[in-house]
């Protein structure tokens, strides 16, 4: 039995056959459990040799990722692989680090040596694009990152969305001198946070306050909330929920209590961030869906498909315990 049998019988098409195949999560629940039924009724198993036979591919996808040892690439790469096993296709992983930037160039040349239908960059960083462009392989090529550029099919989560409702979030609770603990500006999440942060106090004609300087780690958030001086200011959003933590023992140490005189707004809902104390209100990015996003743009990349070509997903606020109104 083929993948079009199985479409046949459930009525609809070869390729929705495929993206329930990969779960993807904007397929409708009624159209899912008919191609389930039908893959049930005719014993249909996706072959991996027998598909690169008769589509003269390799059944691999590249994967490049910059800064693998963050929270955000790493856990991206993994949706990713995971989307991308449940479509059918082995993965080739080359991962470069700070110190390993010089070497991108060779390592987007390896990957696509390798011999794979297709490329996907996780890119939180423009270095990563300008080798992407550099070496043009002659390939299919997905970007994953929060800010698209011309030429690349992209995939990423609306980061400067998800700032502007987090602080939206503190202006609502009373408060009107807001600080940014900033991530790294060489990445492009930590700018488009920055930017989310100015959009929300613009909106409720409140004045940016020049923001702190972060470098992702709780070492930088702790120095920041140690050398806090509230100066009026009530409220904290951290570009992410590792430097949030520093921030909240900082500020701790100073004797002020998170939130009832400072609240502290993170961004990444990390797996133990509703374990923090206070636990975190933050913004929860669903990986899952992004990782399956990406495998789905390349797949049509692959099969030279003109649909859609980038795609964002909103992310969501998670409110917890480290805010609360604007003390009097």
């Amino acid at each position: 039995m083929s993948i079009y049998d199985v479409a046949r019988l459930a009525g609809v098409s070869h390729t929705t056959v495929s993206r329930v195949l990969h779960d993807h999560p904007r397929t409708r629940e009624s159209t899912r459990r008919r191609v389930l039924a039908a893959i049930e009724q005719t014993s249909y198993t996706p072959s991996l040799i027998a598909r690169a036979l008769a589509t003269q591919r390799t059944m691999r996808m590249g994967v490049l990722v910059d800064s693998p040892v963050e929270y955000g690439p790493n856990t991206t790469l993994r949706a990713f692989e995971a989307a991308a096993r449940r479509a059918g296709y082995a993965i080739g992983q080359f991962s470069v680090t700070d110190d390993e930037h010089a070497g991108m160039d060779d390592a987007i040349v390896d990957l696509v040596t390798q011999g794979v239908d297709g490329l996907c960059v996780i890119a939180p960083r423009e270095a990563s694009l300008d080798a992407l462009r550099r070496q043009v392989p002659d390939i299919p090529a997905v970007v994953i990152t929060s800010e698209p550029r011309d030429g690349f099919r992209a995939a990423g989560i609306d980061q400067r969305e998800g700032a502007r409702r987090a602080v939206t979030h503190l202006v609502e609770l009373g408060h009107r001198r807001i600080l940014h603990l900033a991530g790294p500006d060489s990445w492009f999440d930590a700018r488009a946070r920055r930017q989310g942060w100015e959009d929300a106090l613009t909106a409720a004609g409140l004045e940016p306050i020049a923001a702190a300087q972060g470098d992702w780690t709780s070492d930088a958030g702790y120095a920041f909330g140690r050398l806090f001086e509230p100066g009026g200011a009530t409220a904290v959003f951290a570009a992410n929920d590792q430097m949030a933590l520093g921030v909240v023992r900082g500020l701790s140490e100073q004797g002020l209590r998170v939130p009832d005189d400072v609240s502290v707004v993170g961004f990444d809902d990390l797996p133990d961030a509703k374990h923090f104390l206070p636990p975190l209100t933050t913004v929860r990015q669903d990986f899952a869906e992004l990782g399956a996003l990406a495998v789905e743009l390349l797949l049509g990349a692959i099969e030279r498909d003109v649909g859609v070509t980038r795609a964002a997903i909103e992310p969501r606020l998670v409110v917890r315990d480290s805010t609360g109104p604007a003390p009097r």
